[in-house]
């Protein structure tokens, strides 16, 4: 019986733009959860570890630095915050949010803070911040906040502190000798005390609530 003939090897389906960003998105996160944020990462490693031509990486993010403020949108998009609700909550609440947000999102705590100490111009911790500033004013109308409240600051400093917690959260419990879950409990407890102190009114009372 003669031989068949070999069968030609299936074309390989050509990625498209979004899936081969994607990829090398996913690769970027990847890396930076296995080697540390400060492992140093280039593009042609970022390229090497998706399977994706190097020349496309540069023609893509350009940049390590437009790279990760992308793989950031990326981490953000899987879990959004944002939704309409979040805003129409009190200053509280919005900030008590924040805070089991970033410590369910503790690479996109690194990321920050990879490109501010990288001095990424493009960097922003409050892209939504004309929605803030709405709703921090809503909240000295409604008496959520004292009148003389400096509400962007106040939103600042409390960004402030939990991005340093979720950055050095695992050093802390190391250096304290506590379980980092019993560390979250007791942090939140005390981030809460922080709230109601900057709520308080001009006598230092809490403001009463209904």
């Amino acid at each position: 019986m003669p031989d068949q003939p070999a069968a030609a090897p299936a074309k390989r389906r050509r990625r498209t733009r979004q899936e081969t960003e994607a990829d090398l998105l996913d690769a970027a996160l990847r890396m930076l959860e296995r080697d540390g944020a400060l492992a140093g990462i280039t593009l042609r490693e970022v390229a090497k570890e998706a399977g994706v031509n190097h020349g496309q990486i540069y023609q893509y993010f350009g940049d390590r630095q437009t790279l990760l403020r992308a793989a950031i949108t990326r981490l953000i998009d899987t879990k959004v915050l944002g939704a309409q609700s979040h805003w129409d909550k009190p200053f509280t609440e919005r900030r008590r949010a924040m805070l089991q947000y970033a410590l369910e999102q503790p690479q996109l705590m690194r990321l920050e803070a990879l490109l501010a100490l990288d001095g990424d111009p493009e960097l922003s911790l409050f892209p939504e911040l004309n929605r803030t500033q709405k709703s921090l004013e809503r909240d000295r109308r409604e008496g959520e906040l004292p009148e003389d409240a400096d509400g962007l600051v106040m939103h600042a400093m409390t960004a402030a502190t939990y991005l340093g917690y979720c950055i050095f959260r695992e050093t802390i419990a190391r250096d304290l000798g506590l379980e980092a879950e019993e560390l979250d409990e007791r942090a939140s407890a005390v981030y809460d005390l922080m709230l109601d102190g900057l709520t308080a009114d001009h006598r230092g009372h809490k403001r009463p609530t209904a």
